[in-house]
This record gives C-alpha cells, sequence and structure tokens, in this order.
C-alpha cells in the first residue's frame, strides 16, 4: 500500500485512443526516466510491477505535492548527481579518480587502429 505522506501526483498526456487523460498517483508510483514519465499502473499474477511509459512529447503537464519544496528539488539534484558519475566512470574509467588522488594529469595512450602503414600508435596526449 502506497504511503500517503509521500504525496501525490497528477499528470496529463495524450492517449493514443482515450484523447488527453488526467491521472493521479502516488509519488512513489511515477517517476521520470530517459525522456519518459513512467506510472505504476498494477501488479501481474507473480507481483511484478506494470507500468506505462509515456513519452515526454505527449505531456502535458506534472504536478506533484510534496512535503517540502527543498526536499524535491535535493531529490533531483541527487538523480543528477547521480547521472554525472555513471557517465564519469563509463567515459573516464579509474584515470579521473587517479588524477583526483594523486593531483597529477593522467598519461593516455592513444591509437589509431585505422593508419595504413601498420603503425598503431598515434601518440599521447594529457589531460
Amino acid at each position: 500500500m502506497a504511503d500517503s505522506d509521500l504525496g501525490t501526483a497528477t499528470i496529463v498526456y495524450d492517449h493514443p485512443d482515450e484523447g488527453t487523460v488526467e491521472e493521479t498517483v502516488q509519488n512513489e508510483h511515477i517517476a521520470y526516466f530517459q525522456d519518459h514519465w513512467i506510472l505504476k499502473r498494477d501488479e501481474d499474477d507473480d507481483g511484478n510491477d506494470v507500468v506505462r511509459r509515456i513519452p515526454i512529447q505527449r505531456v502535458h503537464y506534472v504536478d506533484r505535492s510534496v512535503d517540502t519544496f527543498e526536499d524535491e528539488i535535493g531529490s533531483v539534484r541527487k538523480q543528477v548527481e547521480n547521472v554525472a558519475s555513471d557517465l564519469r566512470s563509463k567515459l573516464l574509467g579509474d584515470r579521473d579518480e587517479r588524477e583526483h588522488r594523486t593531483g597529477e594529469p593522467v598519461q593516455i595512450d592513444v591509437t589509431d587502429e585505422s593508419t595504413d602503414d601498420g603503425d598503431e600508435t598515434a601518440g599521447s596526449t594529457e589531460r
């Protein structure tokens, strides 16, 4: 059962068969991810959540009731920081952490596999 202290959200969006739809759900049953609003609709017989993904282009607006606006902004900020951290790790690996720890630039070997003369080393660069 949803905790009523978390507040509610009302989303207004265009449905291909039903036209403009207004739906109110508990805040814990709505999320924004990868250019879609995701709504928990139900659970299947196995206990899995059944969700509806609504592309951002079909959404007119989302009203949310929150205990305090600062908490909501803090939650968004944490999500952005997590995404940035994940991207940094994927793009830079542990190189960024080594540079942060030592304060020294980290050398990166750059290999160009498309050279015709068989020399695969194009050089190196420092960040």
